[in-house]
């Protein structure tokens, strides 16, 4: 059996970019180990979400914990950067954000998990961080030197299948049959969006995760200081949240112009 290692930013990431490819992983018998550059200091809740004296990190931890559990991750770690924000706020620049770590100490620290586990796959993100967030974009930075360090010999950037997206939103909003739907679509086209991914012929793998989709909704619900229960993500139509994330899409780093992949090698 292999093991494969998702390297994400903040909690919450897991379960949306590589949440299926995580649990099908682990139902086919691999090792699944995630790490995670942050505590997701930085988010934001509701008034009142928290309770008295509980800082917003130790609600994020343990939802992370909740979800890597059902997700089937076997090893959790936490590399001990502060969450750096969203981009071009004051959190950029905090010292201990991960925005701000050497990339040759950070990468060190992930090398070092990877060559424990003899790591046969490791997920980042694309060079964009798939939206553009600091953290992302660190997180591909800071992964690709890991597994160079490493010798880890599959590198898989997650991301979006930019052209695929652009079209379900388009359909969106001619039928304009789930309000929810059409209010995320016209965000997400204004100013010729979507914003994140990337265009499809840089796709190199499409995974077929629709059998764990189940699984990945649910690590997604124990997030509940991100991802409310009433949020779209968890109300939408089972049929609707298969069709928009029964498929992850990665590039892999090396692989040949052309290359069609459905799986990460494992």
């Amino acid at each position: 059996m292999a093991t494969l290692v998702c390297f994400h930013a903040h909690p919450d990431d897991e379960a949306i970019a590589t949440g299926g490819v995580m649990a099908k992983a682990a139902a086919e018998g691999h090792r699944v180990v995630l790490v995670v550059a942050t505590r997701g200091e930085v988010g934001e809740v509701a008034p009142g979400f928290l309770a008295p004296g509980e800082q917003l990190w130790e609600r994020r931890v343990a939802e992370v914990t909740t979800a890597a559990s059902i997700l089937g991750v076997e090893r959790l770690e936490f590399l001990g950067y502060r969450d750096s924000g969203m981009v071009d706020t004051p959190d950029n620049d905090h010292p201990s954000s991960f925005w701000q770590a050497e990339i040759e100490d950070a990468a060190g620290k992930l090398a070092a998990i990877l060559e424990e586990e003899h790591a046969d796959a490791l997920t980042v993100y694309d060079d964009f961080g798939v939206y553009g967030h600091p953290d992302h974009i660190q997180v591909h930075r800071v992964g690709v030197r890991a597994a160079e360090l490493a010798g880890t010999p599959r590198v898989y950037e997650a991301t979006m299948d930019q052209d695929e997206m652009r079209s379900r939103l388009q359909e969106a909003l001619r039928e304009r049959t789930n309000p929810e739907m059409v209010e995320m679509a016209e965000g997400m086209m204004a100013d010729g969006g979507p914003h994140l991914g990337v265009p499809a012929v840089r796709i190199t793998t499409r995974v077929d995760v629709s059998a764990f989709v189940g699984r990945k909704r649910e690590a997604l619900a124990a997030h509940a200081s991100q991802v409310p229960a009433d949020s779209w993500w968890l109300t939408s139509p089972e049929e609707m949240f298969a069709q928009m994330f029964g498929m992850e899409y990665f590039i892999r780093r090396g692989a040949v112009s052309g290359t069609t992949e459905h799986g990460l090698g494992l």
